[in-house]
């Protein structure tokens, strides 16, 4: 991770809090947030249902994009998986290419900082 990946802004931080507090609160594998174009954040859990499996990321944008959200500044995942293995495609459905995905350890500690 480069040193302005370790930096993350503090607006970013929340989105990390959100996405853990909503992994926490759900027992689930992962948790993720997004913030809007206007500043609004929306979470969600990963999704294991046989007929919708949905990771956490995408029922995030899901969420945003359900609530009338018209882009994405940014996006962060707390997970157990390794970065690589973070699936970022769904935010630039939303957020347009290059939107800064931050994927974050369980605990919390940003990990890398990934381009949709």
């Amino acid at each position: 991770m480069s040193e302005s990946e370790r930096t993350i802004d503090p607006e970013d931080a929340k989105i990390i809090t959100l996405a853990r507090s909503v992994r926490a609160r759900n027992r689930a594998a992962e948790g993720a947030a997004v913030r809007d174009l206007d500043g609004r954040t929306y979470t969600a859990s990963s999704v294991g249902l046989a007929s919708l499996p949905l990771t956490a990321l995408q029922a995030a944008v899901v969420v945003a994009a359900s609530s009338g959200a018209q882009g994405l500044e940014a996006a962060a995942v707390v997970t157990e998986r390794a970065p690589d293995d973070v699936d970022v495609t769904v935010v630039a459905d939303l957020g347009g290419a290059g939107t800064p995905v931050h994927v974050a350890a369980p605990d919390g500690t940003p990990i890398s900082t990934r381009r949709a």
